[in-house]
């Protein structure tokens, strides 16, 4: 009879699972088709019927067509490349060199320097946004793509922490072979720790890279002009103060979604292991 009733519950326990995975999936997969039905759709299409009716031609291309095209999204890939290599360059050297300093060296206030860094992750950014524009207005950056690349570029305290747990899994007999032969505390973060990082550098960068790539908010304010458009501010001059052409947003949205979702795929790997192995090391 007990051995009955484990069965029962362990049958449950695993039905259980898989019902959560399958509701998850649906969360996770039904406003993608729905993005994807709208995309495929006409104009009367997406006016008159609901998002989960079906497109009558499933190979209508026009409104990718008019979303690239109208939509400049040749430029904005150009203008969000641009800022990603850059912000993403930074923020791995500002990341790690930080990580370094905290992990390797002994100075006053060490302690606090970290808790301030926690601290200032928790504070909201909407409440910093006025002095944050006085000071980009001020260097002459606004309407500039260097002043998305300052912001983001600022320190990450989330690639501050991934960079922590490699670098106290580098031992520091490394560092002192080093200092032996003559090397200097630069030379030892250039030809010694950063080599050995190469695995939180790939997790940074994926993780930085998809925040950068998917972020409405900086390039919006701080990049007005159409010129300066990226992926994520393009497909706004389709909606206007009368309505919108959700057709050709969602259009352009799947082909925003496309460069982003190949480069998960293929990179998946390196953010699991970076995370699991920086947390167990």
């Amino acid at each position: 009879m007990t051995r009955q009733v484990r069965g029962v519950g362990a049958r449950s326990a695993v039905a259980g699972k898989y019902l959560s995975l399958v509701v998850a999936s649906v969360l996770t997969l039904l406003p993608l088709a729905v993005v994807l039905m709208a995309a495929l759709k006409t104009e009367s299409e997406s006016a008159n019927n609901g998002p989960l009716s079906v497109p009558h031609n499933w190979f209508n291309l026009e409104n990718f067509q008019i979303a690239f095209t109208q939509g400049h999204m040749l430029r904005a890939f150009g203008n969000t490349a641009f800022i990603l290599v850059f912000s993403v360059t930074g923020t791995v050297l500002i990341g790690s060199m930080t990580a370094y300093a905290i992990d390797r060296f002994r100075f006053p206030f060490r302690r606090l320097t970290i808790s301030l860094f926690l601290l200032a992750s928790l504070v909201p950014g909407v409440t910093t946004q006025v002095a944050t524009f006085q000071i980009i207005n001020s260097f002459g950056m606004f309407n500039n793509r260097w002043s998305a690349i300052a912001l983001y570029t600022g320190t990450d305290i989330v690639s501050i922490i991934i960079f922590l747990q490699f670098m106290r899994a580098i031992p520091i007999s490394l560092d002192e072979a080093a200092r032996i032969d003559g090397a200097s505390p630069l030379r030892i973060y250039r030809t010694v720790i950063l080599p050995l990082l190469r695995p939180a550098i790939a997790t940074v960068v994926i993780v930085k890279g998809v925040v950068v790539y998917n972020d409405f908010y900086i390039p919006f304010l701080y990049m007005p002009s159409p010129e300066l458009g990226v992926v994520s501010t393009s497909l706004f001059y389709f909606k206007g103060p009368y309505g919108a052409h959700w057709e050709i947003i969602c259009a352009g949205a799947v082909l925003v979604i496309i460069p982003t979702l190949v480069v998960f795929l293929f990179l998946q790997r390196f953010i699991y292991n970076g995370f699991t192995r920086g947390a167990t090391k």
